[in-house]
């Protein structure tokens, strides 16, 4: 407790001639368990997310880029809100100041953005099904680049306020001082600000996935197709071979929109879901005196905002085969890499392998396990040739 003692400058000092309030063990249990459970499961899958989309050539288009986005800023989700709450249990905020203020910054900072990168993946997904010509030169890597860096710039610099509105404040108990992260504002004055993030970063991108996703639905799954989806190559070949294989190719591009389309909307639809119980509170709480601050029901809340950051990896291991494919790649080729790093402790050499030709190009989709097989041997001969020669 002596971290929880410290005296920080313009900290408000609150006598209480009470015990120090303390969570029942049962709870202070389940909170642990389920935020170390869900946050390393969540981090663990967002990372992979990050590195099969930056590793793997193929899988870097412009969704998948928001996606890393999204991935990026659920992880600042998970380590700036998910694990401080662990100390916080059974500790109190033991931090500081500085700690109260840069961890503050940064949960809104995460959660501002995956906001944002929801509803850019929604606009991109709806440009590219129902304009799908003008597509062809809006939606590219490098203008899903300049969006992502622009949404970062905004967002960063809108929570910058929360570094003005944040203190640590200590009350003074009976058997100890319990410090606390909270508001340098009233309740009063922090509201407008609660209702703001509201509107932006939640009823917002809502209403827009909900009217854009409504539009793909009509373009996508009605019947029979528009031109643009149905015919794609140009079907005029006297060849019937020919006109089976291009209408093969336009099904299968068909099914894959309708399958990537379909994993998006389920990733903003559990956007809504999980974060509806906290946003709710928050509203009923700004029209209540006292406020409603059940235990239970804000662990609820605070466990449904984890998942919501550890939830899409998994979202995506279930729905898509590309991000599937590549999440097993990963695995396999790090197991690999550990095993044979541990096995070879003798010089050997593999000039052949070495200057194979499959290094040089990415792995197409058919062959991905073996040219993974290829490459993850390449990388470890690299590394054994390295270590020998040191």
């Amino acid at each position: 407790m002596e971290n929880n003692t410290t005296i920080f400058q313009d900290v408000t000092q609150v006598v209480n001639l009470t015990d120090m309030p303390l969570l029942p063990v049962e709870e202070q249990v389940i909170t642990i368990f389920l935020t170390m459970l869900i946050c390393g499961v969540g981090i663990a899958g967002n990372i992979m997310v990050v590195l099969v989309v930056l590793r793997t050539k193929h899988m870097v288009t412009p969704t998948n880029c928001y996606l890393v986005s999204l991935a990026v800023a659920d992880l600042i989700v998970l380590l700036a809100a998910g694990l401080p709450n662990i100390s916080d249990v059974v500790a109190f905020w033991i931090y500081g100041y500085t700690g109260c203020l840069c961890i503050t910054y940064l949960q809104y900072l995460g959660i501002n953005v995956s906001s944002c990168s929801i509803t850019a993946f929604t606009i991109e997904r709806y440009i590219a099904i129902c304009h799908s010509i003008k597509a062809q030169f809006i939606c590219t890597v490098s203008r899903a680049k300049r969006i992502i860096a622009g949404v970062w710039v905004f967002t960063s610099l809108y929570c910058i306020m929360w570094f003005f509105l944040v203190d640590t404040n200590e009350t003074v108990y009976t058997n100890g001082v319990v410090v606390t992260c909270g508001y340098r504002v009233s309740r009063n004055l922090y509201m407008p600000i609660y209702f703001l993030d509201f509107t932006l970063f939640y009823v917002i991108p809502l209403i827009v996935a909900t009217v854009l996703y409504g539009l793909i639905a009509r373009i996508l799954f009605m019947s029979p197709l528009p031109s643009h989806l149905n015919e794609r190559g140009g079907g005029g070949s006297v060849h019937q071979g020919h006109s089976n294989s291009t209408k093969q190719a336009n099904n299968g591009a068909v099914s894959a929109r309708k399958q990537i389309t379909k994993m998006l909307a389920v990733v903003v639809i559990l956007f809504a879901l999980l974060w509806m119980p906290y946003r709710t509170l928050v509203v009923v709480n700004s029209f209540i005196d006292p406020p409603y601050h059940n235990s239970w029901f804000l662990l609820f809340c605070r466990m449904c905002i984890y998942a919501n950051s550890a939830i899409n990896p998994i979202i995506y291991n279930l729905m898509s085969q590309k991000f599937r494919v590549a999440f097993k790649k990963l695995c396999k080729c790090n197991w690999q890499r550990e095993d044979k790093a541990a096995k070879f402790n003798v010089p050997m050499y593999y000039s052949a392998i070495k200057n194979s030709p499959h290094e040089s190009n990415e792995p197409v989709t058919e062959q991905e396990e073996i040219n993974c097989q290829i490459r993850c041997n390449a990388t470890d001969d690299d590394a054994s040739t390295l270590s020998i020669s040191q």
